[in-house]
């Protein structure tokens, strides 16, 4: 299909009607099954962050999760045919949205069924944990290869710190 110059602007006034509606959908669930969202502190945050980026980052990016993106894009992009599909694979290929989508998701879930709800997020959170700790080394391997020499200048201006790093 011939690419197209304008924003689904339509398919994303969907895409965002849908959205509320499943939040207000669970409230209505969750209401019915008489469940109350507990308080939540700066740990359930948290926790909810680090299984966010997880569950977005894996579903935009990795090889896993290329099924779901796979009807909406052409490689790593979204197919441009100016409709609902097109803006689904723009959503499905970046992580900040999706992401939305997932905070959503596994915060009703939390309320509807709690119990499966945590399971979940906690599990999601600790593999995001291992994500952003392998992603740090990651960036610190990076920096010492660029920095070459320049390490030791410092260890001899701060000779302690040399010897902290030698154990």
């Amino acid at each position: 299909m011939a690419p197209h110059d304008h924003a689904p602007q339509g398919a994303y006034a969907t895409i965002m009607g849908t959205f509320a509606a499943g939040l207000a959908g669970a409230a209505l669930l969750a209401k019915a099954l008489g469940r109350e969202p507990r308080e939540n502190d700066a740990l359930d945050l948290l926790v909810l962050s680090l299984a966010t980026f997880k569950t977005a980052r894996t579903i935009a990016r990795d090889d896993v999760a290329s099924f779901i993106r796979e009807p909406f894009v052409e490689g790593d992009e979204p197919i441009e045919t100016g409709d609902l599909r097109q803006a689904i694979g723009e959503l499905v290929t970046c992580s900040r949205c999706v992401g939305t989508w997932v905070a959503g998701g596994l915060t009703a879930t939390q309320i509807v069924a709690p119990r499966f709800g945590r399971v979940l997020t906690w599990s999601l959170a600790a593999a995001g944990a291992h994500d952003a700790r392998a992603a740090r080394a990651r960036l610190s391997r990076q920096g010492r290869a660029s920095q070459g020499g320049s390490h030791r200048l410092r260890d001899a201006c701060l000779p302690g710190l040399a010897n902290r790093r030698q154990r």
